[in-house]
């Protein structure tokens, strides 16, 4: 990271959080600094039908597209001197778009660290290739099972021999280049079905010597229809049941650093509060014809930021936050 960091990005992070706890002793939105994070969705567009995911499952009601290059640029061009960690993925698979590896090359020119998520199908020979050339720093692969049935009862539509092949092509493509980048990073997002193979996991994570691993709580929209997704295992849930009701163990206090630190952008330009707006219910205006400091520091946004800072668990995208809450990883 230390690359991607400058005199300049340093006082800012001190004045984000300055501003933040100021906030939360006077209870009013104190905004002195710049976002240090950025997130842009490439796309909102998907190759598979993942039960919980809005694109996957088609329950979101925006439309669907690519962000255009020039947006994306113009973006970068207006935060480059403060933000330093960059993740270029929100909804959707960002494989699928096509100047995917030239948004990455961008960033990672203008100091900024690059991250992308992906489902892992469209880590062909080519892609890995131009991922690694590219610049991009970390890699999050989600792999949320060790067998095809257990991958599959999640990843509707999934493969999981295509990602592991995809997997061993990238670590081959890094050693054939001798590059350190990206770090390689398998996400297991536990379920009551896969909860018995989080060990196995851990040693196939191993074996295609990935970097990292990440488990993680998953996030749960409709438990009228998937409550049997809940792991049994106390530590890998992110809720209670009581009554046949789910109850988020995070107890909501009226406080979330993330609106502090992060500017998070759809494909077509919606500035949105954080990354739990999947459906963009709270946009408070338009990078294509306003400035992202503007719109960082306008009343719209500090007029939400005012409703976490006095009502959090009025936000009915906050009840599946985990801002504040313990969950094993």
């Amino acid at each position: 990271m230390l690359k991607y960091i400058s005199i300049r990005k340093i006082v800012n992070l001190f004045k984000v959080y300055i501003g933040y706890w100021l906030s939360l002793i006077f209870k009013k939105p104190i905004v002195w600094g710049n976002p240090y994070s950025l997130t842009i969705e490439p796309t909102n567009r998907c190759n598979l039908n993942c039960l919980e995911c809005p694109s996957g499952n088609n329950s979101s009601t925006r439309p669907k597209g690519f962000v255009d290059i020039n947006l994306y640029k113009k973006i970068i061009d207006e935060v480059k001197g403060f933000v330093f960690y960059h993740m270029i993925y929100f909804q959707g698979e960002p494989l699928l778009h096509p100047n995917l590896f030239e948004f990455i090359r961008y960033a990672d020119q203008n100091k900024i660290f690059t991250c992308i998520s992906t489902n892992g199908h469209f880590l062909t020979e080519e892609n890995c290739e131009n991922i690694v050339q590219s610049g991009l720093k970390k890699l999050i692969i989600s792999v949320d099972g060790v067998t095809q049935e257990s991958y599959s009862k999640y990843r509707v539509g999934g493969d999981l021999e295509k990602v592991k092949q995809g997997i061993q092509t990238l670590t081959k493509i890094k050693h054939k280049f001798n590059a350190r980048y990206p770090i390689i990073n398998l996400q297991f997002l536990v379920f009551r079905h896969n909860q018995h193979e989080i060990d196995e996991f851990k040693k196939l994570a191993k074996q295609l010597r990935a970097d990292q691993v990440s488990i993680k709580s998953a996030q749960i929209d409709s438990p009228e229809q998937n409550l049997h997704l809940i792991p049994t295992i106390d530590k890998y849930s992110r809720y209670s049941l009581r009554n046949n009701t789910l109850y988020i163990k995070n107890k909501l206090k009226n406080k979330c650093l993330r609106i502090w630190n992060t500017l998070v952008v759809t494909w077509d330009g919606d500035v949105v509060p954080c990354c739990f707006d999947k459906s963009s219910e709270f946009p408070v205006g338009n990078l294509k014809t306003q400035a992202a400091i503007k719109l960082w520091k306008s009343r719209p946004f500090n007029l939400f930021r005012k409703r976490i800072l006095t009502n959090r668990k009025k936000n009915n995208m906050c009840r599946n936050c985990t801002e504040g809450l313990s969950i094993g990883n």
